[in-house]
């Protein structure tokens, strides 16, 4: 079976929402509340470039973890079903690089923009994603792939 055929509807990890659209609900919610109420991050201007330099790292992480996925032959919607375990590349040295990355990406908008919103809302992002959609998904890869993911779960670190 490959990427994108249709499987059994309960074949899915459950996760609560797309990452990607719950990292980005939570930029319009700061970008909509700073502009009510602004609060500006005191950071300079070293901070504001390194903030450039995590955005383009994390968009480089996202796409070369997407493509991995890709090559793979898994899909890379989480609200799909996992096809493989995919253990090389960026999934070598973290078992969430796509995740990491918006989480990196968000931090460096915030240092750029120098919008405290910004930071502000990612902190319940962050537990939302940890119990919503991470554990969600280590559970069901644990249940499909048993011992497999098991393995790797147990060599490979969730984040950092």
């Amino acid at each position: 079976m490959s990427a994108g055929e249709p499987t059994d509807p309960a074949d899915r990890p459950g996760v609560i929402g797309l990452p990607p659209l719950i990292y980005l609900v939570a930029l319009v919610v700061a970008l909509v509340v700073n502009a009510i109420v602004p609060l500006r991050l005191s950071v300079p201007t070293v901070l504001r470039w390194l903030g450039g330099v995590l955005m383009v790292g994390a968009i480089a992480l996202a796409m070369v973890a997407r493509t991995t996925f890709t090559r793979a032959g898994t899909n890379v919607n989480p609200a799909e079903p996992a096809l493989k375990v995919v253990t090389w590349g960026p999934f070598g040295w973290t078992r969430n690089p796509m995740y990491l990355s918006l989480t990196i990406l968000t931090i460096g908008f915030a240092l750029c923009t120098r919008i405290a919103w910004v930071l502000i809302v990612l902190v319940p992002v962050l537990p939302l994603m940890h119990w919503g959609v991470v554990l969600r998904e280590e559970r069901y890869l644990s249940r499909k792939f048993g011992a497999e993911y098991d393995a790797y779960r147990a060599r490979v670190r969730r984040y950092l």
